[in-house]
């Protein structure tokens, strides 16, 4: 139109884009996303800062390091001859990131490797010989680079800003060779192509034309992935073309030197059903079989396994961002133990959890995460393995685990019982009632008005925020009542009719066979005294919320319980110990701990106190609640602020954690890191008792 024509020739074109940064494109990009895309399409780009988090420890700083070694070792001739040997290798490299967006890790990469061969043009410009004819002064090529992309106009985008890199590494080349070099016409061009890569088998990228696509059929199984009965369908592979989970056994003309990028950041219980099938066809061993767990690993699972089949056999190194829930909870023995396995992958760096940042114009849907980045990869280095704790902070490690710890590889699998003779802990009661079983403090008062037959069937009922912020709800707990009283009761007939009518209209089978018992919680567990511990609690508080409750209320499903616990099971769990246990190996929701009875619980490895420790230690227990007592009108949430705790509370807190570490025989003045690897240490001697 005229007004796109005006747009290029009187706005565009007088503008100088020699000084744009050609990855300011990706922000450019997801600015014409609107959230929901990219929100679905787990769609993240990626800053500068953090995509040399990525790029340094996998290849960058190991060539500027070598660089460095060669300038500061040789002279004249020599050194000319080994700089261009230098640039040679850096020119043959190839890239290759899987889900490459608009293209901002292919497009730093290029620059960042053309200012490294300007360095050593410089070097070899400087020792005042001719070029010569045969002397070429660009090595480095954007052919060198691959990348595959779901999204057609992020293809066409990465592409662009290669181009545009290219361009302008060139006026950098020509300022120090001080000649004209030709840019127009274009010559050569990365190879982006369009496609789902959890479909497609990455070694043929370098012939576009002949990229086989995977190819999938439906099958009788089906894969059950959440507890509440929720189910998908698999698609297994046709494995006679070809086999996602067969390893490239030696170097190919299609050999990838390192496979990095970010990932779509798409949680298990968020993934379409279309992505879930993207995991079942790519998360198999050889044989087609799925690995245990993958219907609940995130979707940035599936290009671990991707590149460990491309990796396996070679010495290609790997580095993604992702997620830090791959590194938490239940997930990280469904990925890192094949991984591991039958693929001998090493972590060989990482970056610890770290709050998401990146160049969106659109600070208000920025993304909300937290990141690892893992480097991988499946050959044996000689390098020390480091773990970034923070921009300041690395440590060098023996060995990186599945959770990125400077540990032995280990496994915290799901434990339907306590792997230690302690008490079972039980999820609390799901209402599934539509809202019909459970009344606020107004709808109580309103009923008893109309029902006062009803009193003793109303409890105190709890959820998580009920109990840590003291919120007052009620619910029907009908267990005990007979038919002749629900006929009696018609105001509490209305509701349970209410919720048969609201179970029956479910598409859960499951929740459809409650309806034969309307007047019930899906699961009717009460205890005379038990201890009540929240799934989800902030990660800004130093304890995770616990404490007693009675026969009077009923735990909903967002408690756990622990009925009949002792004081001494209450100061173990609300101690420093158990806590630092918690935040190594639960998962996460956000960066909010979320607690499980199955893989935190019931895998702690308790101590054995002697009989002065552990009145010791429920002496110290009872002293915490009794500084709680003193506080009748404060939450638990106001009492385990950091910034609010009271004095008092604060020291109890610190007088058990003193118990429990002398009867765990721990020094106080053990870090977190070194109380983790002692309790590590205790669960392995236990797991392979049991």
């Amino acid at each position: 139109s005229d007004e796109i024509v005006n747009i290029i020739v009187n706005h565009c074109a007088p503008f100088d884009w020699s000084k744009i940064s050609p990855t300011i494109f990706g922000a450019v990009f997801e600015s014409t996303l609107n959230p929901e895309t990219r929100r679905k399409g787990g769609m993240h780009y990626t800053s500068i800062a953090n995509i040399h988090k990525v790029i340094d420890p996998l290849f960058l700083d190991d060539l500027r390091a070598e660089f460095k070694k060669i300038v500061e070792t040789s002279h004249g001739t020599s050194q000319k001859i080994k700089l261009e040997r230098f640039r040679n290798k850096i020119a043959s490299l190839k890239f290759l990131d899987p889900a490459c967006g608009s293209g901002n890790f292919l497009t730093e990469t290029y620059i960042s490797l053309r200012r490294l061969e300007n360095e050593i043009l410089k070097k070899i410009h400087g020792t005042q010989q001719l070029l010569g004819s045969d002397f070429s002064p660009i090595k480095v090529k954007i052919s060198q680079f691959y990348g595959i992309e779901i999204n057609d106009f992020a293809v066409t985008v990465a592409k662009t800003a290669l181009w545009i890199a290219e361009s302008q590494m060139m006026k950098e080349t020509e300022e120090i060779v001080e000649e004209n070099l030709d840019f127009l016409p274009l010559s050569t061009s990365a190879t982006i192509v369009e496609g789902n890569a959890l479909r497609m088998d990455w070694r043929y990228l370098c012939e576009e034309e002949k990229i086989p696509t995977i190819k999938a059929k439906k099958t009788n199984l089906i894969y059950e992935v959440h507890e509440r009965e929720e189910k998908y369908e698999a698609i297994n592979l046709i494995t006679d073309e070809i086999n996602v989970g067969k390893p490239q056994q030696k170097k190919t003309e299609n050999h990838y030197d390192y496979i990095m990028g970010n990932p779509p950041f798409v949680g298990y219980s968020y993934q379409s059903k279309e992505q879930k099938n993207d995991i079942f066809a790519t998360c198999c061993n050889k044989n087609g079989v799925f690995y245990k767990g993958i219907g609940k690993i995130d979707y940035v699972a599936g290009w671990y396994f991707k590149t460990a089949g491309i990796i396996h056999g070679t010495d290609t190194k790997a580095a993604f961002v992702s997620t830090n829930s791959i590194t938490q909870g239940e997930q990280v023995a469904a990925l890192w133990k094949p991984l591991f396995s039958d693929y001998n992958i090493k972590i060989d760096f990482a970056w610890r959890t770290f709050r998401w940042a990146n160049e969106t114009s659109d600070k208000k849907n920025m993304a909300a995460v937290h990141c690892v980045i893992i480097g991988f990869s499946a050959t044996e280095s000689s390098k020390p393995k480091i773990i970034f704790l923070n921009e300041q902070e690395k440590i060098e490690a023996k060995n990186i685990n599945g959770y990125l710890l400077d540990a032995t590889d280990f496994w915290i699998e799901n434990r339907n019982t306590p792997i230690c003779d302690v008490p079972v802990m039980l999820s609390g009661n799901r209402p599934t009632d539509g809202g019909h079983l459970i009344l606020t403090p107004e709808e109580k008062k309103a009923l008893l008005e109309k029902e006062p037959m009803a009193a003793k069937y109303i409890k105190q009922f709890m959820m998580g925020n009920e109990f840590i912020k003291n919120v007052e709800r009620y619910c029907l707990w009908l267990v005990d009542a007979t038919p002749m009283e629900l006929n009696k009761m018609s105001a509490v007939k209305r509701r349970v009719q209410a919720c048969k009518e609201e179970r029956e209209k479910s598409p859960d089978k499951g929740r459809q066979r409650l309806a034969d018992t309307p007047h019930l919680f899906r699961e009717t567990i009460n205890s005379e005294h038990f201890i009540a511990v929240v799934k989800v609690s902030s990660e800004n508080r130093k304890y995770i919320p616990m404490g007693y409750l009675n026969k009077n209320v009923i735990a909903g499903d967002k408690l756990f319980m622990i009925p009949d616990a002792t004081l001494y099971h209450f100061g173990v769990l609300t101690s420093s110990v158990h806590m630092t246990w918690t935040k190594t190996v639960c998962g996460r929701l956000k960066s909010d701990y979320s607690y499980s009875n199955t893989i935190v619980y019931n895998n702690f490895p308790w101590c054995n106190p002697t009989e002065t420790q552990k009145a010791k230690i429920e002496q110290t227990a009872q002293a915490i609640l009794d500084a709680r007592a003193k506080y009748p009108d404060s939450s638990l949430a106001d009492l385990y602020d950091e910034t609010t705790m009271p004095p008092d509370l604060r020291k109890a807190h610190k007088e058990n954690d003193k118990a429990v570490m002398t009867a765990y025989g721990f020094s106080l003045k053990m870090s977190e890191a070194e109380i983790v690897a002692e309790l590590f240490r205790m669960y392995e001697k236990l797991a392979k008792k049991k």
